[in-house]
């Protein structure tokens, strides 16, 4: 039995952009401009690679976050990439009949039925698919948590060889990992492990995070962010309220604010919103300490954000004199 190891990166408009509103309409939140896929054949033997770039039609303008995170530039897929049409073709009949997915996290998959949903492609060869980070779960340490691949590489001793956050450098070290968990038992127990996972936290845990919980059945984002701010909104030391600053926006329906308790000082908080099956929005939200790598990171987008205030010119004497008229001397002392 072969199982297709997926990864893809993809594009995203700057968030409250005329764009990102036009992508809100649409229900897209990514446009994929590259994909990078590994053969698992006998559960164990790493096979042969599939990657190719893809040239975007709705976000042309590249994210210049994700081409430095990716590596990834503009007039390389212009010049490289080819329709979507045509990727999800040489895509398909690489994967063969009836493939088995295997993905790093649950949003490439949902990324991947929306632009074939956009592109009015069939999506029913996308159905048998699986969260690789559940089956690591329930094989290591039976966490909830979705732990980052680096974090698994280190657990299982495995050597970074590849480029992350590059499509196929992702995929070749995902299936590292899967060719190392007994694949037929997790999926079996696949049920079991997405039950846990329902139960637990949704987000992987940075250094520093001083609580997390989960808060499910909210009406939308403006009513869960509306919640975070405020009654949810308790110190992670002693549950008082706190007041939080600004959300700002990330990829992924992430949002981070700056919460201050009146006896312990400041906070970052961290959340993620997903929608749930009955329309209603869960909330993932973590606590960070003041000195974490997070909160640190939180400083650098405010102080970004700040209004930058122009400079007033300074006129000169001759600009402030009146026209036809000589500039003053100046005193003799």
């Amino acid at each position: 039995m072969d199982y297709i190891v997926l990864d893809m990166e993809w594009n995203q408009p700057w968030p409250g952009s005329p764009t990102a509103q036009k992508a809100a309409a649409l229900h897209f939140r990514g446009e994929i401009i590259q994909i990078g896929a590994v053969r698992i054949r006998d559960e164990h033997e790493l096979a042969d690679e599939f990657q190719i770039l893809i040239r975007p039609k709705f976000f042309r303008r590249l994210n210049r976050r994700i081409s430095k995170l990716t590596g990834i530039r503009e007039s390389q897929l212009n010049s490289e990439g080819v329709s979507m049409e045509e990727a999800m073709s040489a895509f398909r009949a690489w994967c063969g009949e009836e493939p088995i997915f295997l993905t790093w996290g649950f949003d490439d998959i949902s990324i991947l039925r929306e632009n074939l949903h956009l592109f009015q492609i069939d999506d029913g060869w996308t159905q048998r698919w699986y969260n690789a980070q559940m089956l690591f779960n329930s094989q290591t340490d039976g966490s909830s948590a979705q732990k980052a691949l680096k974090t698994a590489m280190e657990i299982f001793s495995i050597e970074p060889t590849r480029q992350a956050h590059d499509a196929l450098g992702d995929a070749y070290h995902t299936a590292q990992i899967c060719a190392r968990l007994d694949l037929q038992r997790s999926i079996a127990e696949y049920g079991k492990s997405l039950e846990q996972h329902a139960d637990g936290f949704h987000g992987a845990e940075i250094p520093g995070c001083l609580s997390r919980h989960v808060f499910p059945g909210y009406a939308g984002k403006d009513a869960a962010l509306a919640a975070m701010s405020g009654g949810e909104n308790k110190c992670p030391i002693c549950g008082e309220q706190m007041r939080g600053t600004r959300w700002f926006a990330q990829a992924g329906r992430r949002y981070m604010d700056e919460a201050a308790c009146p006896e312990h000082g400041k906070f970052l908080v961290r959340i993620r919103l997903s929608e749930q099956e009955d329309g209603t929005v869960r909330v993932s939200r973590l606590v960070y300490e003041p000195s974490s790598e997070a909160a640190q990171a939180y400083e650098r987008r405010a102080a970004r954000a700040e209004p930058q205030h122009p400079r007033r010119r300074r006129r000169s004497r001759r600009q402030g004199a009146p026209r036809g008229s000589e500039p003053p001397k100046p005193r003799e002392k």
